[in-house]
């Protein structure tokens, strides 16, 4: 005699004969588990059968049209729900169908160069804010504030880099084209300063309007969406420019880093700044050292890439981790700086 166990429920007991019945009717399945008494052992029915040489075979319910016929129309076209329009209320089809289809408009929408660039940027976008909203989401974390960061963002990058040419005013960045040290002078007080506390702006403006403090996970959270966003700019900036001068195969990797790894990076920048911006509100007494970690730490993990990601590929990984690993640890011990910075 023995026991089929499914579901963490266990029926029987079978002697042999009945076993080979229900297997032979498919209401015992050959992967299900089977406890047999007799020798205390646990195995799968299969197993069991071969071992004891039983012989089996599950019957078919019918010809195949008599299954459909059994299985019905509703089954495979639910005209019920599409009629009642519950597709409508069903935000994780309508999530997998936005993410699985959109980039499948492209065949269809009459836009040109830019646009497709930038129409691709957004489509990763919404899958890394997809990713960020699932692992740093918090009570405070509302769509508006998420799209408005995002776009804030670019607007804001786009009129001091393309109009107003801001970033010209940094005598830093006269240095990321000569020899190393000065170069990485350049690319930590020129690039990455200025980059980085661009994308720290739509994060001051959310702290600002904010109707009460904001959480340091929220602020990453928000911080990681302006990185993207800002990757974004960046992204298609060189798609149209720097990638569009290269071979094809170079450029082809360039494209895609540029929409996915290396908006990463940035996002994971910002978000250390949206860390110790956050905790410059709740402990304003610090906020001048706060402030400094917020704009020191990713600018100069930011410049320490750019300097290396040419010449030192390996160092450059070893320094895109460092950044992912302070900004967990620092998630980590939130409740440690906030025991310090209390007294």
């Amino acid at each position: 005699m023995v026991y089929i166990i499914r579901n963490n429920k266990e029926y029987g007991p079978y002697d042999d004969a009945a076993l080979v019945a229900y297997v032979n009717r498919g209401v015992v399945v050959l992967h299900d588990v089977l406890r047999n008494p007799a020798n205390g052992g646990v195995t799968t029915v299969k197993a069991y059968l071969q071992q004891h040489r039983l012989a089996y075979k599950v019957q078919h319910a019918g010809s195949l049209s008599s299954q459909l016929h059994r299985i019905g129309s509703e089954l495979i076209l639910p005209k019920e729900s599409m009629n009642q329009r519950k597709w409508l209320s069903d935000k994780r089809m309508l999530m997998l169908a936005l993410v699985g289809l959109a980039p499948s408009l492209l065949l269809i929408l009459p836009i040109g160069e830019f646009g497709v660039f930038y129409f691709i940027a957004l489509y990763f976008s919404i899958i890394w804010g997809l990713f960020f909203y699932y692992l740093f989401k918090t009570p405070q974390v509302t769509l508006k504030n998420t799209v408005g960061v995002f776009f804030l963002t670019q607007f804001f990058v786009f009129v001091v880099w393309g109009i107003l040419g801001l970033v010209r005013i940094n005598p830093f960045y006269a240095l990321i084209e000569s020899p190393f040290p000065l170069d990485l002078l350049g690319f930590v007080l020129g690039v990455g300063l200025m980059e980085e506390s661009a994308k720290m702006v739509p994060l001051f403006y959310l702290r600002g309007k904010a109707k009460e403090p904001m959480m340091p996970r929220t602020l990453v959270y928000y911080g990681l969406m302006s990185g993207i966003a800002f990757g974004v700019f960046e992204g298609v900036q060189y798609q149209l420019t720097v990638n569009a001068e290269l071979g094809y195969t170079e450029a082809f990797y360039l494209n895609i880093a540029r929409l996915t790894s290396l908006p990463f990076l940035h996002a994971i920048w910002c978000g250390i700044a949206g860390y110790f911006i956050a905790f410059a509100s709740l402990y304003p007494k610090y906020r001048r050292s706060l402030y400094f970690l917020a704009v020191a730490i990713p600018a100069t993990l930011h410049g320490l890439y750019d300097t290396f990601c040419n010449s030192f590929v390996i160092l450059a990984l070893v320094i895109s981790f460092v950044g992912v690993f302070l900004l967990m640890s620092y998630l980590e011990k939130r409740v440690d700086y906030q025991s310090k910075l209390r007294t």
